[in-house]
């Protein structure tokens, strides 16, 4: 098993890409503490991954809540000893809402949520980290933290941001064994792509990401992206630091 005796945090915990990760993990011998905002969603992937044999424990919060994160680190470091690996999967689109459309309350939120959430957890891990003599975070942005054209203001403003700061950790804390890479996923089959209202979104910024989105030769699965975050998360990408691995079938190619 690739994370035998890891302890590992997962956001995001309840759906999509983080409850594939989150299995996954605990398949491979991780414990892992979910970290998501409804409680029965949570209950529901811990029963699974106990049914599995795996060790699973959850913290009801949201990433945005400085007492859940702190909650979150320290449940991780009390009920298995030690925290090795943090995965930032949770996040939130922005309907495509343009500049000249952005309001406060958007932005804050998007940003919030996307970038200041995943600062919050890497400051509180980082030092469990230091303590345990090395560590992973892996941090699940977009393709739309490389180019413009992908989604709205503030959701490529955040995933820019939050590939900067993970390739500024990277290098800060690479001679103390912790590593931090990014996925960068295109299109997948997730809840957060579902839930995206067409009459709620910013037409005008939507309509110009036309003829990129048409040219997407397939949507992904959240297994996919969960194969991707076990690579980087284990000591098989023991040299990978600092990078932002694209996984999108060729899309942006």
């Amino acid at each position: 098993m690739k994370l035998e005796n890891k302890v590992a945090i997962v956001t995001g915990a309840t759906a999509g890409m983080g409850k594939a990760i989150s299995k996954l993990f605990a398949k491979e011998g991780a414990s892992v503490v979910l970290l998501a905002r409804r409680e029965e969603r949570l209950k529901e992937v811990v029963a699974d991954i106990e049914k599995d044999g795996g060790k699973a424990c959850y913290v009801v919060g949201d990433v945005t809540d400085q007492d859940a994160i702190d909650k979150v680190v320290k449940t991780a470091v009390d009920e298995y000893g030690k925290l090795d690996i943090l995965i930032n999967n949770a996040g939130i689109m922005d309907g495509f809402v343009t500049v000249e459309n952005m309001d406060d309350e958007r932005w804050d939120k998007v940003l919030d949520v996307n970038l200041t959430g995943p600062m919050k957890l890497a400051r509180a891990a980082v030092p469990e980290m230091i303590k345990a003599g090395s560590g992973s975070i892996v941090t699940v942005a977009s393709i739309g933290g490389l180019y413009g054209k992908v989604s709205g203001l503030a959701y490529t403003a955040s995933k820019h941001g939050v590939i900067g700061m993970s390739k500024n950790i990277a290098w800060t804390y690479a001679k103390k064994n912790i590593r931090c890479n990014v996925i960068a996923p295109g299109g997948v089959n997730t809840e957060i792509g579902a839930s995206m209202d067409p009459a709620s979104m910013d037409m005008e910024g939507y309509n110009a990401c036309a003829g990129f989105i048409e040219i997407n030769p397939r949507t992904g699965e959240a297994e996919e992206i969960a194969q991707l975050a076990l690579f980087l998360a284990s000591d098989d990408a023991s040299l990978v630091n600092g990078a932002v691995v694209t996984a999108d079938g060729g899309w942006t190619a």
